[in-house]
């Protein structure tokens, strides 16, 4: 079995007022100290821990700043959660995360060649380290302080969905484990501090809804039953009132400030294109009109979310159109393909089977638009994140993620 990589080095985005240390350091005395007994290293060690406690007591409180990002979703913004999941979608192979810097070119369980859109989007706004992975052995203590990531590949906002994968988190098992997370909370902070950290400091990030339509209701195996007796109409109906749920629960968790993606022009995909066996230019226009039809329900309940739950703001990720702008122009942006992916084998575009080691690898990995038969490449990754981040309502609204961490 291959063994997971599980190196999470922080980026370099390190902030002088991530540095800072609170002048109420803690009432503890030095002259209390005995230095005859206390040896020169020791003593240094117990100043690092005050100064360290300080930080998180007194640091997570203040107003400065992103406190945490928590994300939940997908294989789009999976950090290595399935690497400890019996599943079939994993990750944890090479040559995935061959340009992960932090990593050393390692692979993490993200499912592309570098960082998600989730890494990088927590860079820029000031998280000095990347959200843990909820099943990793060091999702504990002090390092949940930054962030946890619950996403799952193969995950969806219906619980069946993935099920052909075996084993993942689906988005109400994600919540769950945000409600043990949510706990330790109290337990490193104290109940205020933990509630205002949470509500004030922390951004919510939900990536979810593809595996529904690609991995459900339009999978040939498990699918066609399903289309006889429920339309797409009563399908998406279904998606929607379960999401309501779910976003209604971490609210009463105390998260605040939300940012959701719509689903992407999933028609388009090297593994729709692939399977359909169409032509460069040409998506499934079936998988697009489902997104589609979800995404304006989607704006629908965002936009119903933000006057119903008093003190949230619920933003709204034009996922969809973004990424359709990166494949119609993508010489525009410096890519060389919108339809191929960088690793996999299988037909035109590479697109039936995953990325692994024997898969065929592009050499010009920074040119394509998507890593593999799913998933976009670091290098798209950076330019979604940009928009998402300062970009303007046509992508992202009513606010974007620079100004929502702001608020």
């Amino acid at each position: 079995m291959q063994t997971p990589y599980n190196i999470y080095k922080p980026p370099k985005v390190y902030r002088q007022k991530y540095l800072g240390i609170s002048s109420t350091v803690a009432s503890i005395s030095f002259e209390e100290i005995t230095m005859a007994s206390v040896k020169p290293w020791s003593l240094v060690l117990v100043v690092f821990c005050i100064m360290s406690l300080s930080y998180f007591v007194n640091g997570a409180g203040s107003n400065e700043g992103l406190g945490a990002s928590f994300i939940f979703g997908d294989s789009l913004v999976d950090a290595g959660n399935n690497n400890y999941l019996q599943t079939l979608s994993r990750a944890n192979i090479p040559p995935n995360g061959i340009d992960f810097k932090a990593s050393g070119g390692q692979p993490t369980g993200r499912y592309t060649n570098g960082r998600t859109i989730g890494d990088i989007v927590g860079e820029e706004l000031g998280v000095p380290s990347y959200a843990v992975p909820y099943l990793a052995p060091n999702s504990t203590g002090k390092a949940i302080l930054y962030g946890v990531n619950y996403a799952s590949g193969g995950g969806g906002i219906m619980n069946a969905t993935g099920r052909i994968f075996v084993n993942r988190l689906g988005l109400d098992i994600q919540i769950d484990y945000f409600n043990n997370t949510r706990k330790q909370f109290d337990k490193l902070l104290g109940l205020s501090k933990a509630e205002d950290y949470i509500s004030k400091r922390s951004i919510f990030s939900i990536t979810i809804g593809a595996n529904d339509f690609l991995n459900n209701y339009l999978l040939p195996v498990l699918s066609v039953g399903a289309r006889i007796s429920e339309s797409p109409d009563a399908f998406i109906d279904d998606m929607i009132n379960h999401l309501r749920n779910q976003l209604t629960r971490l609210y009463q968790l105390d998260a605040r400030k939300f940012v959701i993606g719509n689903v992407g022009p999933i028609g388009c995909i090297p593994y729709q294109k692939t399977l359909n066996q169409l032509n460069e230019n040409e998506c499934v226009d079936l998988a697009n009109k489902l997104a589609m039809q979800y995404n304006r329900r989607l704006k629908e309940l965002l936009s119903e979310l933000n006057g119903k739950l008093q003190g949230a703001i619920f933003v709204h990720a034009n996922v969809y159109d973004l990424v359709m702008e990166l494949i119609t122009n993508y010489t525009k942006y410096g890519f060389t393909t919108a339809s191929k992916a960088c690793c996999g084998n299988g037909g035109q575009f590479a697109g039936i089977i995953p990325c692994g080691p024997t898969s065929s690898l592009c050499k010009d990995r920074e040119k394509h638009v998507f890593w593999d038969p799913y998933h976009p490449s670091e290098a798209a990754n950076v330019i979604i994140a940009r928009q998402l981040l300062s970009g303007s309502t046509k992508y992202i609204s009513p606010v974007n993620l620079k100004q929502l961490r702001n608020l």
